[in-house]
């Protein structure tokens, strides 16, 4: 049996026209509470909460920021600084964001396995 040799050099190159291809944007396919749900449950197994917040926003954009801000009971420029990031954002506002969004926070347990390797990534 002959070995294929892979070479990189022989690989043609794509000249690819992006031009009209739009950005990923999450918030076209957020179209039903168990889509919306399972999407921030897994932004949430990042364990990084600016990963949570990009994902509540994009929720809030395929909601209506408008409508979620009333909804929340927050005005719009706020929950945009909110949904914007960077700063530690309370318990209290993600709570209210999360129910104006029709979803809420849950707590079950880990997996053995798996909670012995995230309290081992958090004694780093």
């Amino acid at each position: 049996m002959s070995e294929s040799k892979f070479k990189p050099e022989d690989m043609p190159i794509l000249d690819l026209d992006t031009s009209g291809t739009r950005d990923y944007e999450a918030s076209r396919f957020l179209d039903s509470p168990e889509t919306i749900s399972a999407y921030l449950a897994q932004s949430m197994e990042s364990h990084d909460p600016q990963i949570l917040m990009k994902a509540l926003a994009e929720v809030a954009k395929a909601q209506g920021v408008n409508k979620v801000a009333e909804a929340a009971g927050v005005n719009r420029e706020s929950l945009y600084k909110t949904l914007k990031g960077g700063s530690k954002t309370r318990y209290e506002t993600v709570q209210k964001l999360m129910l104006a969004l029709g979803v809420e926070l849950t707590v079950q347990p880990i997996a053995a396995t798996a909670f012995k390797k995230r309290r081992e990534q958090n004694a780093r």
